[in-house]
């Protein structure tokens, strides 16, 4: 047996030929800090020093480091941090941070040689990015790392703890993190789900009992739905639990089945002609998977066609009736356009995950989720289990972005097999599973067509989009055109289209980027023939105060007044400045609690809420601190746990607006609860009395639920009555089904892009992106400017780079892995301004609203308009890849 040395100690590695050294390092040690992504040498998340050289362990067979020294992430500090780590911590170079060890290891590396060549010069984002450039971060956390990377080879950071605005810092920076896949118990099975090669089949005649002989094998069970009918490729068949994965896969190629071949019909175009197969029959209907949150609405079915949903219309018939009129007539403002958006995937670094363990009749559940206390109230339901019985725990979350916020196939895969094997049972997806099966932002046609009136207002306007659903519904996309621009009539139309693909999820903002793809170019476009400066334009039809005072910062910033029309360019490379709004709900979550309590002196703070690299645990504590003049730090926050006080899930931007109210009715409780019981006050002159009173206070707790909201300024309503009768039942809709209240005023967003377009090659880089923000006062100042950061680069990737293929024939995912899906790196991140305005949100207790989803809303458009404006091409199909871009410049140059 051979042997490594894995920070500084001797360890035997794995007589198996085939096995990798990140499987030795994580299954063997339990080094879990190293991250398991990609498998393929694309993501960086396993780096490891290989004899003091970053290599990437998925690729390495174990066998290859033998006699050689490994230093993994918990190996990197010795008595005290590296200076990569407390750069991170400082800087807030991390989000989710399941991908922050591989970027420290690589990083650290980069130091060390830097310093000992360039002693304390700074180096340049280029070389930075070079650097780093194998590493991915699905949260967009590419500012922080430039920033931290520069300042630690500047040697800012050599001594001295730095004071972290994420109070996990330190456990993600050094691999501490536990995360849903690290969860080992003793006896612990692995699970794996055997799945559909085949878009639309009938199953029968399931066999598991070759599965069942197989020595090694625990438990297997069948997930077919009672109709045994699959209706995309890598729907669920049966699932096996085994000793290991490699025993798990052999026992779900012993199982075996009949499978019936039915007509497949795959994607947007292909299921919308009229003799395309059907996915699902009138009695069936109820088997699509829901899209909405908020529950959706009724709508008609013809085909695959789901829709027309018309609800947040406004005077249709007359918004069509105007329509018509100015195009017969000619009338050159009028400006209609097709344009078409891609299939966008989560692509979340940790997978979709779930460990199972039953102790008698009481059931523990670790997620990867979005909402804890939900999926504990869920599971019980489902599993006819008391509430009390069933806990739900996510230390650390490593991503979602809305996909995580359902009860997910993993989660009910872990429980039956671990009921079926009485034993806890880990079931984590592959990256293909996680590009394929877990969701996606649907792809969708929009059909815009905008007409201003002769007076300069805004007439009509339609919008129809049909989504591509695979087999979900109750997508939104066009109704949300309802709740800005207001028109004296508008006809919004929203169509599902249902093929055998898997369904969609919601995403950041579901539906608000599509939306503004189309709805804000067309504004832009209406700007150019109304000769109006877009920004101006905007101010004269939009109303909203938080998005007019974000105007008037967008009109004086200097690259907006700089910018150069297209006619006044030439030459290879062209610059470009294009602008666009977005906005969001303001949502809150009733019910939600926090819990206040003082324990040994210290002020604890528990709430059922998960931290999705947001920085939720940072919101708490700063709310807390800030109440009793003491640091985050002192603060012990306790979440992710569905036995703690209710909390919100981490979705629809909702999690601030929820927990930081009924945070300072607490403080108030405990405040009063502290002063009743003091045995003695402060002495006079105290420079920290509540730091006193706290060390000197008995054990104490108070909660506090979410209270309503006070009276919002006039003018100021939730953002749902604008939309008329229809908004009303919506609102009942979120408020009785998921327990959300749409708040009054609108979270916006309007941001300003740079981009530099090389029209020989097709190639677009954002160079420069202004980002405003009306979002109310900041709980947490640096992890706003991470989120917003983090929205853009996301909102970059949905525009240039992001589209998931699938075969049109078989259903396939062909796009199943991070080499394939290209989501953005380090070097697309451009140089980024944020302007939070702070104003708009006092009727809310505490101020702050949400952030995660308005911020990625204008990105696309706003790019889309800075091309235009460097070429005079108006792209109309994302991602604007080099060969759109290049035959959209020869077609002009031919014309």
């Amino acid at each position: 047996m051979s042997t490594v040395t894995i920070n500084g100690r001797a360890e035997s590695l794995p007589d198996d030929q085939e096995a990798l050294l990140v499987d030795a390092i994580r299954d063997r040690l339990n080094l879990t800090g190293t991250k398991l992504v990609c498998g393929s040498g694309v993501c960086g998340a396993c780096t490891v020093l290989l004899d003091g050289e970053p290599v990437v362990s998925c690729l390495l067979p174990a066998s290859a480091a033998a006699g050689k020294t490994v230093t993994t992430i918990e190996g990197l500090a010795g008595a005290e941090l590296h200076p990569i780590q407390r750069a991170f911590m400082a800087h807030d170079a991390l989000q989710c941070g399941f991908c922050t060890p591989g970027f420290v290891v690589e990083a650290a590396a980069f130091h060390d040689k830097w310093r000992a060549a360039r002693s304390t010069a700074v180096p340049t984002r280029e070389e930075i990015a070079a650097a780093l450039s194998g590493h991915l971060c699905r949260c967009g956390a590419y500012e922080g790392i430039y920033r931290a990377v520069a300042d630690a080879c500047a040697g800012r950071f050599d001594g001295g703890d730095p004071v972290a605005p994420r109070i996990e810092a330190r456990d993600k920076v050094t691999g501490l993190a536990r995360y849903t896949v690290d969860i080992h118990h003793d006896g612990q099975l692995e699970g794996v789900i055997l799945r559909s090669a085949v878009a639309h089949a009938r199953i029968s005649g399931l066999n598991l009992a070759p599965a069942r002989a197989i020595a090694s094998v625990a438990a297997v069970v069948s997930l077919l739905a009672d109709d045994q009918v699959v209706r995309f490729v890598g729907a669920p068949i049966a699932a096996v639990a085994a000793k290991d994965r490699h025993a798990a896969l052999k026992a779900i190629a012993a199982i075996t089945f009949d499978c019936e071949a039915l007509p497949a019909v795959i994607g947007l175009d292909a299921a919308r002609r009229e003799d395309a197969p059907v996915v699902f029959e009138k009695q069936d209907r109820k088997r699509a998977h829901n899209l909405a949150e908020g529950g959706g609405g009724p709508a008609s079915w013809n085909g695959n066609l789901r829709g027309p949903s018309a609800v947040f219309s406004q005077r249709g018939k007359r918004a069509k009736g105007w329509l018509a009129e100015a195009k017969a007539g000619g009338n050159p403002l009028l400006v209609e356009q097709t344009f078409r958006v891609p299939t966008q995937q989560h692509a979340c670094l940790e997978p979709h995950a779930a460990v199972a363990r039953f102790d008698g009749d009481e059931l523990t559940v670790h997620m990867s989720t979005q909402a804890v206390h939900d999926m504990m109230e869920k599971i019980a339901k489902r599993y006819n289990l008391p509430r009390d019985k069933v806990r739900v725990i996510a230390d650390h979350v490593g991503g979602g972005f809305g996909s995580k916020g359902s009860l997910g196939l993993e989660t009910v895969a872990a429980i039956e097999l671990a009921r079926a094997a009485k034993a806890p049972v880990r079931v984590a997806f592959d990256r293909e599973e996680e590009l394929s099966v877990t969701g996606y932002r649907p792809a969708a046609e929009l059909q815009i067509s905008l007409l201003p009136s002769p007076d300069g207002s805004l007439q009509a306007l339609s919008l129809t989009a049909h989504a591509d659903t695979g087999t979900g519904v109750n997508s939104l996309i066009a109704g949300l055109a309802r709740l800005i621009y207001p028109a004296q009539a508008k006809d919004l139309v929203d169509f599902d289209v249902l093929s055998n693909l898997p369904p969609g999820a919601p995403f950041r903002g579901p539906g608000g980027p599509p939306m503004a793809f189309a709805l804000e170019q067309a504004i832009d476009e209406a700007a150019l023939r109304m000769n109006v400066d877009p920004i101006l334009l905007r101010k004269r039809w939009d109303h909203d105060p938080n998005r007019q005072r974000l105007y008037d910062w967008a009109a004086g910033l200097e690259v907006w007044r700089n910018r150069k029309p297209a006619s006044a360019q030439d030459g290879r490379y062209r610059r470009g400045v294009g602008m666009a709004t977005g906005y969001w709900l303001y949502l809150w979550q009733h019910g939600s609690s926090v819990e206040l309590a003082i324990k040994g002196g210290r002020i604890v703070a528990s709430c059922a809420v998960q931290d999705i690299g947001t920085g939720t645990r940072s919101v708490i504590a700063n709310t807390v601190a800030k109440a009793f003049d003491l640091e985050p730090q002192d603060i012990d926050v306790r979440i992710g746990q569905s036995n703690l006080p209710a909390g919100p899930g981490s979705g629809g931007s909702r999690v601030t607006a929820s927990i930081v109210p009924p945070t300072l009715l607490a403080i108030e409780k405990l405040k009063t609860e502290i002063q009743r019981s003091a045995v003695r006050l402060p002495l006079p002159g105290s420079n920290a009395p509540w730091r006193d009173l706290i060390a000197a206070s008995p054990d104490l707790v108070v909660s506090a639920k979410r209270q309503a909201d006070g009276k919002p300024p006039p003018g100021v309503r939730p953002a749902l009555r604008e939309a008329g009768f229809m908004g009303l039942v919506f609102g009942w809709v979120f408020r009785i089904l998921n327990h959300i209240e749409v708040g009054a005023g609108v979270p916006s967003s309007v941001q300003v892009i740079e981009v530099e377009v090389d029209t020989w090659l097709g190639k677009v880089r954002v160079l420069n992106a202004h980002t405003g923000l009306a979002i109310g006062r900041l709980a947490a100042p640096a992890l706003a400017r991470s989120q917003a950061a983090g929205a853009l680069i996301q909102g970059i990737g949905y525009a240039l780079y992001e589209a998931r293929e699938v075969d049109p024939v078989t259903g396939h995912v062909l796009t199943a892995g991070m080499e394939d899906y290209r989501i953005p790196g380090i070097a697309d991140m451009p140089r980024l301004d944020v302007h939070f305005d702070e104003a708009g949100f006092d009727h809310v207790p505490g101020g702050s609203v949400g952030i995660g989803e308005v911020a990625t809303v204008p990105t696309s458009p706003a790019i889309a308009n800075a091309i235009c404006n460097a070429t005079g091409i108006r792209l109309t199909e994302m991602p604007f890849r080099p060969d759109r871009l290049v035959a959209a410049l020869k077609r002009r140059t031919a014309a």
